[in-house]
């Protein structure tokens, strides 16, 4: 039997020694059904759903520029109240991961774990029975089933694992998610995958062009009741230490722009990794800037990413990635 790389090999590949690196860089992808299919995403100038004959292409082509990973949302053709095509093992990320990992040896496949746009009614958990009819604010106990949504997430991971992935992105700020994920993957003798937690995952106005492109936004009501308050950074740390408490490897704020200081507050206050969401918000302005000639974008995308790191993070998630990585190399 091969032996298995240790999450500190996969970390280390991650994690280069200078984070100016394209690798400390990962692109986010959104995977669609289908063969030959871009569909240009309008609020995020650049940006595409592809099928997994196109994935594969910009994949490699990422990997070319430098970068060390890339992360995976589905876009599924189906969707019901169980979310049940994220755990199915022919679904679109399972099958994404397969086809990454056959036709681009070496680079790291990480999977976004979440039911949001799995589900009829785009929450990211299984919600209760009734839940729809909810008027104003509601807590997440009266919102959402947490034992099917965290059999549901932890299943989701495993099959995501199973196709091939090397890290899990668990993105639903349900409680207990990350524990929920490492016991299966441990279980079915997946010790050496790492779990990246979206520990402080705030309620943001940012995500709006996400939304768009993954098809995810909510049917009724919002995630307050879930995400954090955009107000209280105690709240943030408290999620962050209860990630690393459950197992994460890795943890992220989220977004990035506007939490500078939650940044840095992770980063001083915490013996993990940290990743940074550059999110889809923070990418469309800076492309609607640049296209009205306000901004000159090759001067503005370094400086915002340089603030980034300087708060503290190890890792940037961002749209920006392939853009940043080919600048890069035209400088040298």
């Amino acid at each position: 039997m091969r032996q298995q790389p240790s999450r500190t090999h996969i970390l280390k590949k991650l994690l280069p020694r200078t984070a100016k690196a394209p690798a400390a860089l990962i692109m986010p992808y959104f995977v669609v059904e289908g063969k030959g299919v871009k569909n240009p995403v309008v609020s995020m100038p650049g940006v595409c759903q592809l099928s997994v004959d196109l994935l594969v292409k910009e994949v490699a082509a990422a990997k070319k520029l430098g970068m060390a990973a890339v992360i995976l949302f589905g876009v599924p053709a189906l969707k019901d109240l169980a979310a049940t095509a994220a755990y199915d093992a022919e679904g679109i990320v399972q099958q994404a991961v397969r086809a990454i990992k056959k036709a681009v040896p070496g680079i790291l496949v990480i999977t976004d774990v979440c039911l949001c746009a799995y589900t009829s009614h785009g929450h990211c958990g299984i919600i209760r029975e009734g839940a729809h009819r909810l008027k104003g604010a509601f807590s997440l106990a009266e919102l959402i089933d947490l034992e099917k949504t965290l059999a549901s997430l932890a299943a989701t991971a495993l099959s995501h694992v199973e196709a091939g992935a090397d890290m899990v992105a668990p993105s639903a700020m349900m409680r207990g998610q990350v524990k929920a994920i490492r016991k299966i993957l441990d279980k079915n003798g997946f010790l050496h995958i790492p779990i990246m937690g979206y520990s402080a995952k705030f309620a943001s106005s940012f995500y709006g062009p996400f939304r768009d492109a993954a098809g995810s936004a909510p049917k009724f009501g919002d995630r307050r009741a879930y995400q954090l308050d955009p107000a209280s950074a105690p709240r943030a740390l408290a999620q962050v230490r209860a990630d690393i408490r459950e197992g994460a490897d890795i943890v992220m704020v989220k977004p990035a722009l506007a939490y500078l200081d939650i940044i840095r507050r992770v980063k001083d206050g915490f013996d993990r990794p940290l990743a940074a969401y550059n999110v889809s918000g923070e990418y469309a302005m800076v492309k609607a800037a640049a296209h009205h000639g306000w901004i000159d974008e090759k001067k503005m995308v370094p400086e915002i990413l340089n603030g980034i790191r300087r708060a503290g993070a190890d890792i940037i998630i961002t749209y920006h990635a392939c853009d940043m990585a080919r600048w890069m190399k035209e400088r040298t």
